[in-house]
């Protein structure tokens, strides 16, 4: 599947810091963290930008950061994984 800008939504206000923002996908992290994932999206984020991945299919949720956006390409970090057990 394809990056849907529907699924991108910023958390907060804006500013000179830079911003979080929650996407929520049927994609798993290998596509989602593939450059040019997120290009439809070039005009939103900036360099430093932190995205929550919420896969709404496995259930994941992996936790990545702009890279690179240049010329309209961008660039995410393979993704952090945030451990989701529940042991009770």
């Amino acid at each position: 599947m394809a990056f849907a800008l529907s699924g991108l939504q910023q958390v907060g206000p804006g500013g000179n810091s830079p911003r979080m923002w929650i996407y929520a996908t049927t994609d798993a992290i290998a596509t989602v963290n593939t450059a040019g994932y997120f290009n439809n999206a070039s005009d939103l984020l900036t360099v430093r930008d932190i995205i929550w991945v919420c896969d709404t299919n496995t259930p994941t949720t992996n936790i990545v950061s702009v890279l690179s956006n240049a010329s309209g390409v961008v660039d995410v970090s393979d993704g952090t994984a945030i451990a989701e057990t529940d042991t009770d």
